[in-house]
């Protein structure tokens, strides 16, 4: 399988991200879809800034020369707080726009690690846009959430390294692994690594189906996003390289309702105290909701890629 991200290049991202994010633990759970059966969960809500964005963020800080203007970005929250955490930590100055849909702990993370923050948009592809003219105008360096290479390379980590430690840990291999997908940086760098070797099945909102949409008509389309999980999982396009990875590499897209969402979220806090945001539980509840159902002897691995819940809204529900 040739795919324009490669193997090669995620383990050259790895090596170069490596001393400045998290190695995230795997866990064995039972599953939800079968108690009596174990599944593999990735507990990327652990790491730097509460998401996988990161290793994307890192990647292209230490890919790039960002000039004397700095980084701006666009996002729904995560990879804002990522690029702002990486910025920090590298002494780059960072200018972010996030929607107004934007969680607030999602926006304090931003701020806190010493970045500009800019609430305005309804959406992120309003956020985008004002990104865009604020890059031409100041020359600074534009880091693409989801639609681009370094950013892809970067997210391709999560599976290499959730490779090597069951290795390590001398746990089964994978058969398939589920992936939460908003723009898709992250599916399609997982499904880079894995490359034809592991199933990868693709989690979206009913609400919010970019890539499932993409997929059915054979071309990145628009869609309308309204979810619970829309400030993490809200694209309403997919990019173009991610569809020309997914298209190859993804060999599955479920839909999952917001009701099995947040039921997801409540059995995770239930069972493992694990605090996940909407976009974090998309995973899980695509096998609690039989969205995904796995063979009988499938071995499954649920990646948990984000954390940042807004705790004033989701705390209600858990008590």
């Amino acid at each position: 399988m040739t795919l324009p991200v490669t193997p090669a290049a995620i383990r050259d991202a790895y090596a170069r991200i490596a001393p400045h994010i998290r190695r995230t633990p795997v866990f064995e759970a039972a599953s939800p879809a079968d108690p009596a059966r174990p599944v593999s969960l990735k507990l990327e809500f652990l790491q730097h800034a509460g998401s996988f964005k990161p290793r994307g963020a890192f990647n292209n800080l230490l890919s790039l020369s960002p000039p004397p203007a700095g980084v701006a970005t666009a996002s729904g929250g995560n990879h804002g707080a990522a690029v702002a955490y990486a910025a920090g930590k590298l002494g780059v100055k960072a200018r972010i726009f996030v929607p107004e849909i934007a969680a607030p702990v999602k926006i304090a993370k931003i701020k806190a690690s010493g970045a500009e923050v800019v609430v305005k948009g309804a959406t992120y592809f309003d956020a985008l846009a004002l990104c865009e003219a604020y890059v031409a105008e100041s020359g600074a360096l534009s880091i693409h959430a989801y639609d681009s290479a370094r950013t892809i390379e970067g997210q391709g980590t999560v599976g290499l390294e959730w490779e090597e430690d069951l290795a390590r840990l001398a746990l089964p291999k994978l058969d398939t692994v589920v992936v939460a997908v908003g723009g898709g940086g992250l599916v399609a760098g997982v499904a880079a690594w894995f490359a034809g070797r592991v199933k990868v099945v693709a989690v979206e909102p009913e609400g919010s189906r970019a890539l499932h949409a993409a997929l059915a008509a054979g071309r990145a389309v628009d869609v309308p996003v309204k979810s619970i999980a829309a400030d993490s999982l809200g694209a309403r396009r997919v990019g173009d390289l991610v569809y020309e990875i997914a298209r190859e590499a993804v060999a599955e897209s479920v839909l999952v309702p917001d009701e099995a969402i947040r039921d997801a979220q409540k059995a995770l806090w239930r069972d493992f105290c694990i605090i996940a945001e909407p976009g974090g539980a998309a995973t899980y509840a695509s096998l609690m909701s039989g969205a995904y159902r796995p063979a009988a002897d499938e071995r499954v691995g649920v990646l948990l890629c984000g954390g940042n819940a807004d705790l004033a809204t989701l705390a209600p529900e858990l008590c």
